[in-house]
């Protein structure tokens, strides 16, 4: 009877899972895994650090809605691919990290790389778990699959010994499940969609907040249909931008505070009430409010709600729609949220047209947003450039916009780029980084060249870590705030052009586009390093609203 290893089983059972592409960092206990995945055609991507591994995993299920995987090695390569894993965590990103573990003739005697994965893996991850009999490999994987999916989705672990990938067993005694998971989707309560669409029909100044689960859960047509008939202002955050076109007559970007500060009826869609929302207290305390989440414990988490309906966004979003009469009474609530719309457009416009030098960061993003394709994936990596930019890029498509999430990760930019660029190569990538993020997992540029990936990397270069140092200075002074926080102003394109690929350094406004047109031509990975003010701050860091 024909024989098959571990390592060909991991592959045969992520083949029939659908998976086309890993991300790795080479190790001794995990290399079977890569002589299956040349067996089964799956492609191998291996990056220079196994955080960019784990991230690149959890990007690349956010963009195709197939699960990431990463395979990582024993000891520090499953450390290293801790963050990624947390922050695929916070985010509710279902994916597969395979992390290697020393033999087991070996466990317990101190052998190379040995660690107790799965207790470090258990609180961040659904599942997490060791495969101690090489038959089993399909059946566990399959399960780890299903279980990422189990109501709250998120990452799973395994860990595979050395040997058992290494063993090889008869093929025949192996059993291959054929169900991993169901494409089933929750659907609400009935009752609780009637209640809703009541409570939106008799209010005055209604609000929607639509978070990342309307585009994990490829819902951004069934909020359309539901904002065009409801006529419902509507705010977007996380993953969820891009859901509604850029001139749709009932979407707002910049009149959230204001809009949440004064409804009286609020939907909050698949985003918690965590520091983004004051846990809650942005929200009126006298709005009636209606929340919509895939996990039923996060309906009234922080923040008492009228309506609770756990379901999917997608669905749910067409419940709503089926049951809700067109709100034709709010004109005056709409016209108000317009009008502060346009005044904090005013506001901003001397800084979207700066030609002040050091660049201001709105003239910065101003010239990203004009630059950028309207099938341009966007990538946030960083902090108070970040935030300053977010009321300003806005991606013409839905889940064309990647940032960290809630966890606050900083380091995505290059490993999110270098799954956009696996998952759809023909689109265009653009990062904006911070210049602390880009020195995270900036040495991936190397595998953004050695895979022939072209994207655009932007550098906001203020030599800081701006967040912090603002709170830092308000409260210490100027000597003691500008402690371990400023950083050196490096040319971070001469190490991306020492790598191969294409830099360019930007100290005046009108260098921008032009640098910009010529990494766009250039075909090769770029990096333009932008000089901007390090002593311009978002309103949100001066206010250091984050923390309240």
């Amino acid at each position: 009877m024909a024989k098959i290893t571990g390592g060909q089983l991991v592959a045969k059972t992520l083949k029939k899972a659908g998976i086309t592409t890993i991300f790795t960092l080479s190790g001794v206990h995990i290399v079977d895994i890569y002589n299956g995945c040349l067996d089964e055609d799956i492609r191998i991507i291996d990056v220079r650090h196994e955080q960019t591994a784990a991230h690149a995993a959890e990007a690349w299920t956010r963009l195709t809605g197939t699960p990431g995987v990463a395979v990582v090695t024993a000891g520090p390569g499953v450390t290293d691919a801790v963050t990624g894993v947390a922050n695929a965590f916070r985010n509710q990103t279902p994916m597969l990290v395979i992390g290697g573990q020393a033999p087991r003739s070996q466990l317990l005697k101190g052998g190379l790389q040995e660690l107790d994965h799965v207790s470090l893996m258990r609180p961040i991850t659904k599942l997490s778990s060791s495969v101690f009999d090489t038959q089993r490999i399909p059946e566990l994987i399959t399960a780890a699959f299903r279980e990422a999916y189990n109501g709250r989705p998120g990452p799973s672990f395994l860990e595979i010994p050395m040997d058992v990938l290494d063993s090889d067993v008869d093929v025949g005694n192996v059993t291959f499940p054929r169900y991993s998971r169901s494409q089933g989707r929750v659907h609400g309560d009935p009752v609780l969609i009637e209640q809703a669409a009541k409570l939106l029909e008799r209010a005055e100044r209604p609000a929607i907040l639509a978070g990342s689960q309307v585009w994990h859960c490829r819902g951004e047509k069934e909020l359309l249909s539901f904002v065009e008939k409801s006529r419902i202002p509507t705010y977007l955050n996380g993953a969820a931008r891009g859901s509604l076109p850029e001139d749709f007559p009932f979407y707002m970007i910049r009149s959230r505070r204001h809009a949440l500060s004064r409804a009286d009826v609020v939907m909050i869609i698949g985003t918690p009430f965590d520091f983004r929302l004051a846990y809650g207290k942005r929200i009126s305390g006298d709005a009636k409010i209606i929340q919509v989440d895939l996990d039923y414990s996060e309906l009234g988490h922080n923040r008492d709600i009228e309506v609770g309906i756990q379901g999917d966004a997608k669905t749910v979003l067409a419940q709503l729609t089926e049951a809700v009469s067109p709100l034709t009474g709010n004109t005056s609530w709409v016209d108000e949220l317009r009008r502060i719309e346009s005044e904090l457009l005013e506001k901003d416009k001397p800084f979207l047209t700066s030609d002040a030098v050091p660049i201001h960061p709105l003239r910065l993003a101003r010239e990203i947003k004009d630059f950028m394709r309207e099938d341009a994936i966007f990538i946030a990596d960083g902090g108070d450039v970040v935030t300053m930019s977010a009321a300003v890029v806005t991606p013409g498509r839905p889940g064309r916009w990647l940032d960290p999430g809630p966890l606050g990760t900083l380091g995505v930019g290059t490993p999110f780029a270098i799954a956009a660029k696996a998952a759809v190569p023909e689109t265009e990538i653009i990062i904006l980084f911070g210049d602390g993020a880009f020195g995270l997992t900036g040495f991936d540029y190397d595998t953004l060249i050695r895979f022939n990936m072209p994207i655009i990397g932007i550098v906001a270069n203020n030599a800081a870590w701006n967040q912090v140092r603002y709170g830092q200075i308000e409260r210490y002074g100027r000597v003691r705030g500008n402690v371990a926080n400023v950083l050196s102003p490096l040319r971070y394109d001469r190490v991306v052009e020492a790598m191969g690929g294409h830099g360019e350094n930007v100290t005046e406004p009108s260098q921008i586009r032009p640098a910009l047109e010529r990494a766009r031509n250039s075909g090769k990975p770029s990096c333009i390093n932008v000089m901007v003010n390090p002593d311009v701050f978002s309103s949100g860091t001066m206010k250091q609203s984050m923390f309240k």
